[in-house]
Order: structure tokens, then sequence, then C-alpha cells
């Protein structure tokens, strides 16, 4: 099997060639956890997660490195906000620690396999001490130089070097300033030399640090962080860079000057892949619009959370996605159609024997080569829209079918390669119905062979009081989730 990615480096799509291989390393920029994330931001964490587990599918090993940034100046303003009279450290801890819970507890929710990732934090000791290492070795190297509020990363001393300022977007003397910025947020018309390390400002958290004798007790810069939290974790170079489209720059620029200028390697991810974002009335979905949902508003409005994530896959990763709950909608009656096929496998009456002698069975044919289908489009630029399509044409195929069409084992294979690729949780989400619950069903069925129809129905309206519904058909009694 052939992996081809598009690079937001090359500007192309190209076949993906781990620098390892026995273990294909990805870095994925996580979340601010200062409030909790809005489906938007979710989406990025379901491309990251179906990528990796679409490079797993090719039979690779992953390290999945995801950070938390939880000092920025986001971060500080809010636990300011919500916690005026609390230390500054402690506040920004309970605050970050509060939404890193949510956080989680979402990504599982919308089926991310959170014990595939490594989840590190900027304030970790580890990470903080090998920021302060990598800003003296940026400023002893030239790179960096001390202002009256902190440590900035000089551009200028970079393209001096030899290094390109600008692999991600086009960048220009016109578009390139001598101005510092000090802050955090995005500044999207301009480059700037950016801050490395702010000094301490009155109620902010702060740890220790000097250069040259000067006192420079502070913070990191946001840049710095994830430089330093995909060093640690993964090395430099590392495989693949995951985020959203609006991270390219100046994050993922700035990331890249900042770990590659004291090395003779240029390289600091081969490969970096970029999500679009979700839209609203044409808008990208912000904070700052107040145009968002979060999960909880969705799961309020009746919606599963993984018909959040197939409407996610529904988009190509590198296309806007446009979200209403009337989309959201008709991707909850999709993925109710789905489990309804899955459903089905626990009903079948005949399987694949062991040597496999049923494999020109029409429908084992079908479900195979469906499975089969599914890998290669996700081996085409994690090609999900086309991937699901397939998958909607052989479930098509099996409706009205009765289980004793359906051989268990060629549709348990595309229900394992659905889940495991695009995670949508199918087996999980469709268990068994009990052991009473089937004799209530055989009940019913001999009541009806006896013409008892007032039985039949009350044993009808049981189950389906139990969430189980029954439909008779020309070769026996089907089941389905209510």
């Amino acid at each position: 099997m052939t992996l081809r990615l598009h690079n937001t480096l090359t500007k192309s799509k190209g076949t993906f060639t781990p620098l390892n291989p026995n273990e294909v390393k990805i870095y994925s920029c996580g979340p601010t956890v200062y409030d909790q994330v809005h489906i938007g931001n979710l989406s990025a964490f379901i491309i990251a997660d179906t990528l990796r587990r679409v490079v797993t599918a090719n039979n690779y090993s992953v390290k999945h490195v995801m950070n938390f940034t939880d000092v920025d100046d986001k971060t500080i303003r809010r636990s300011q906000e919500n916690y005026p009279n609390m230390d500054a450290m402690e506040a920004l801890k309970k605050l970050t620690s509060t939404y890193g819970e949510l956080f989680l507890k979402d990504m599982q929710t919308i089926g991310n396999d959170i014990e595939s990732f490594t989840f590190v934090k900027a304030t970790d000791d580890q990470t903080v001490e090998g920021m302060k290492q990598l800003v003296a070795s940026l400023h002893k190297d030239g790179f960096a130089y001390t202002a009256e509020d902190g440590v900035y990363f000089s551009i200028d001393a970079y393209k001096k070097s030899g290094k390109k300022y600008g692999q991600l977007v086009e960048l220009t003397d016109q578009n390139t300033s001598n101005e510092r910025i000090q802050n955090d947020e995005y500044d999207k018309d301009t480059a700037h030399d950016f801050a490395l390390w702010k000094i301490k400002k009155a109620g902010e958290p702060s740890w220790e640090f000097s250069l040259d004798g000067i006192d420079l007790t502070g913070r990191p810069g946001w840049h710095l962080e994830c430089s330093v939290m995909s060093q640690q974790g993964l090395g430099v170079p590392f495989d693949i860079h995951t985020g959203g489209i609006d991270l390219t720059f100046p994050h993922h620029e700035n990331e890249i000057a900042q770990s590659t200028a004291g090395n003779t390697n240029p390289t600091y991810a081969s490969v970096f892949v970029h999500n679009e974002h979700i839209l609203i009335d044409g808008k990208k979905m912000s904070k700052s619009l107040n145009n968002f949902y979060t999960l909880q508003d969705l799961i309020d409005k009746d919606v599963d959370p993984l018909a959040f994530r197939l409407l996610v896959l529904q988009s190509h990763y590198r296309k806007p996605t446009n979200f209403s709950l009337e989309n959201a909608a008709a991707a909850h009656n999709r993925l109710k159609h789905w489990r309804a096929i899955a459903a089905l496998r626990h009903q079948t009456y005949d399987t694949l024997s062991d040597d496999d002698s049923n494999l020109d069975d029409p429908n084992v044919i079908l479900l195979l080569a469906s499975k089969q289908a599914v890998i290669n489009a996700l081996n085409d630029d994690i090609n999900t829209p086309l991937a699901l399509s397939i998958i909607d044409e052989a479930f098509s195929q099996l409706d009205g079918k009765t289980p004793a069409d359906i051989h268990e084992r060629g549709l348990d294979q595309l229900l394992e390669t659905i889940d495991e690729t695009l995670g949508l949780q199918l087996r999980k989400s469709t268990p068994d119905i009990s052991d009473k619950q089937k004799q209530l069903i055989m009940q019913r069925l001999r009541a009806r062979e006896d013409k008892n129809w007032t039985e039949s129905d009350r044993l009808r309206d049981i189950l389906l009081e139990q969430g189980v519904m029954v439909r008779d058909t020309t070769r026996g009694v089907v089941w389905e989730y209510k």
C-alpha cells in the first residue's frame, strides 16, 4: 500500500516515506486550555486522529504527540479573570487543568483514541527547562536578542544565515517587518520578530531565567512551546506536523525558524498537513465572532457526537466544512443507517468457513472489495468523502436483505476497517441484544405461527419499550435498534 499526502511545504501531493521505517512520528498542535473548545477546534483533532489511524493501517508503528498550551496570553488573562484573589501560578494551573480534562473528555466522546496520543503540557518542568535551553542556544548563536520586555527571535539573522523564512507561506520584503510583536495572538499580514521569552508582568505566573547576567524571570512565548515539546517528544526532524490552516502562519512558520536556526539541516518536519475550517454561514467558526457550538451544545440538541465526527469526515480535510444543525441531523441519520447494517452481524445464520470456501459469494465479494476500496481512498490524501461513499454503496446493497443473505465475517471485516480507520465505533455502538430479548423474539415468532396476534403485538411492544424493533420478512425476523 502507498500513502500519499498533500504537503504544505511542497504545495503538492506526494508519496509519504517515513524517516524511520520502524516508527512514524507525528506532532499535532493541541488546544489552548483557557475555555471549552468548540467543534471547529475539535474538527482539527478528528483529522489528526484519522491521519494517525490511516498511517497505522499502512502497517507503521506511530508515535503521536499533542501539546496542551497551558500558558499564554489567553490562559493568563482568563485565569486572572476567574480567580482574581488566587496566586497567579495556582490560578493558571486550576484553570488549565479544568479545561484540559474537559478537552480529553470531548476527545473521547467524538471517537478519538486518546490512548494513542502522548499529551504534554507547556508548563511541565521538563518542557520549561527545554525552552530556557533553546532560548539560550538561539541567543548564543545570534538568532535571538534581548529587549526591555523579553527575548526575541531575529528573522533577519535567520535569513542571513541562509535559511528561508516563508517555507509554508509566500513572504516577501514587503510583508516582512523589522518590528517586534510581543503578544501571542495571530498577526496575519506581516512577519515580525517574535517573542521567545517574556519578562514577567505584575500578576503573571513566572519562571526564573537569566541570560548574560540579565534577570529575565518570566514565561515562554507561544511559538517556542511547540518547538520544544515536539523536539523533546519526537526529536528533529520528525515525519508529520498537523494543525488547522490558520496555524500555518505565523505559528508553524515560526516553529520551523526557531527549531532549525542553529542546525545545518533546515528540516523541522518532513510533511505539514493542514486542515481547513468549519464554517457557519460562510464564516469561520470562532469565539471572537460568537458563532460557535460546543460539543455539549450538539448533545443537548440530540446530535450524536459520532454523527458530528461523520459530518467532519464528509468533507475532504483540505476543504471547508459547512456546519448547520440540518447537516448534523443528516449525518445523524446516515450514521443511524450504518448502525442498522452493523447490527445485522449479530443475526447472521451463515458464516464463512475456515477454508474461505464462500469467497465467491457475491455479498462476500462486495464486502471484502469495499474494505480494500476504503483503504485505497484513505491512502489518497485521506480522501474521507470517497471512503464514505464506498461504504454507502456497500451498505445500500445490503438494505432490505435478511441476515440469511449476509455473511458475518465479511461484514465484520468491513466494519473493523471502518472503525479502525475512521473511528466511527460502529461495532462498539451496536452491541448484541440480550438473551432475554432474543427469547422474547422467539416467543413472538411462535405466537405469530399460532396466529396469536394479540400476544405477538404484546411482545412486540415490550421489545419496543426496551429499544428493540422487529421486522418480519419471508426469511425470518430482523431486529433493529429503536
